[in-house]
């Protein structure tokens, strides 16, 4: 599958609940039940729903990031000029500021559970293929 970065660098394409990825309801409660164990939070499997991610209109239609891409015309934030801003470290660094004890997490887990999420990482990579074009 192609790579597929949300507005704020999430890669939805490795997501466990992005649409194409999703195969039945124990994967929620398996998504929980890590995000509890590796990142401290506390989610219901209940909360979580299938998603095809804000690329293509899915995801939480009230987040400030995706509006924010949206009226500026941005594919993700990664080609804005105020790249960084406050609307986007929140949500870009959410994860990773939450991870505890990541050496400690198995790689499979590392890779499902919290890779995807890494903002940051994934948008300073698009920065930097930009900046090499």
């Amino acid at each position: 599958m192609e790579s597929i970065v949300a507005k704020c660098g999430y890669r939805c394409d490795l997501c466990p609940v992005y649409e194409a990825n999703f195969k039945t309801d124990p994967d929620k409660q398996k998504m929980c039940d890590a995000w509890t164990k590796y990142l401290g939070g506390s989610v219901e499997p209940d909360a979580i729903e299938v998603c095809q991610g804000c690329q293509k209109g899915g995801g939480d239609p009230d987040c400030d990031v995706r509006k924010c891409a949206q009226e500026k015309n941005h594919t993700n934030c990664a080609y804005c000029d105020d790249f960084d801003c406050d609307k986007l470290k929140g949500k870009m660094d959410l994860v990773a500021n939450s991870v505890k004890d990541p050496d400690n997490i198995p790689k499979e887990d590392y890779d499902r559970y919290v890779g995807p999420f890494l903002g940051r990482q994934h948008l300073l990579e698009i920065r930097k293929s930009l900046m090499n074009q």
